[in-house]
């Protein structure tokens, strides 16, 4: 199968578990490292996939290696080559989709309870359970695209997530492992605490409380999530299950930083 092309803006924002996910499959994939001077190709051709990674930036600047990425979603689409975007790549894909990404109403940072909604794309994707809870750091907001279903919706921002066919927008995290959450922490301690007197960002100690099985749990449903979205990738659809002796979670999942 041809390479899924994975989209980095931060050296810290990383693909983390989506990666070693890759990996543990024999998915081929080649990651297009912004931060360090690669220029992302314009073109979706040469790929099965396209994912998106989370940024400082903001979907509506226009450095050029973003005005690049909106012309490599833009051909993904027309070629009907399916896109999984976290956090700014869910905006990114909201706009190669025609939606608008404004500023959200609050700062959302830390773990949160999501809902899913009752369509039957949000089982799909999500699962049965109607309550997930799912690790967020954002300022904008995506709308939802015309065509699109809204999957998930949250207290402090309602478009969580949604689905377009093969395509998946998140306005959250499902890649980060525990090193990259305690090096996010350590590194926008000065964020945590600029905005910790609103219910919607959680200090430092509350993040990491019990952050473990927070993220072996998130990785169980990253996992579900991750194999749905391959299922759309063209030579990816008889892909094995992962290896004995890697569930779905922990740091055994690798310790790429992923931010967003």
């Amino acid at each position: 199968m041809k390479p899924i092309a994975i989209c980095r803006h931060e050296a810290t924002q990383g693909p983390g578990f989506i990666q070693t996910f890759l990996e543990s499959l024999a998915v081929p994939h080649r990651l297009f490292a912004i931060d360090a001077g690669d220029t992302p190709p314009r073109q979706a051709g040469e790929f099965s996939a396209v994912i998106v990674l989370g940024s400082n930036a903001s979907a509506n600047d226009g450095h050029a290696w973003l005005r690049r990425e909106d012309a490599l979603l833009a051909d993904a689409l027309r070629l009907g080559r399916p896109i999984l975007g976290h956090c700014f790549g869910g905006q990114m894909l909201a706009r190669a989709l025609g939606a608008k990404v404004r500023r959200n109403s609050v700062p959302q940072i830390g773990w949160g309870r999501v809902l899913t909604t009752v369509l039957p794309q949000a089982r799909h994707w999500l699962g049965e359970r109607r309550e997930l809870e799912m690790f967020h750091w954002h300022f904008d907001t995506f709308g939802i695209p015309r065509g699109a279903q809204r999957i998930l919706f949250g207290s402090y921002c309602i478009n969580k997530g949604f689905a377009l066919g093969p395509h998946l927008g998140l306005q959250s995290h499902l890649e980060v492992t525990v090193a990259s959450v305690r090096a996010w922490c350590a590194e926008d301690r000065a964020a945590l605490h600029q905005w910790q007197h609103l219910p919607s960002v959680q200090g430092e100690a509350a993040i990491l409380h019990d952050l473990d099985a927070r993220v072996a749990r998130l990785h169980v449903l990253a996992g579900q999530v991750y194999r749905q979205w391959l299922r759309n990738v063209e030579g990816a659809a008889l892909l094995p299950a992962p290896p004995a002796g890697r569930p779905h979670g922990g740091e055994g999942w690798g310790r790429a930083l992923a931010r967003g």
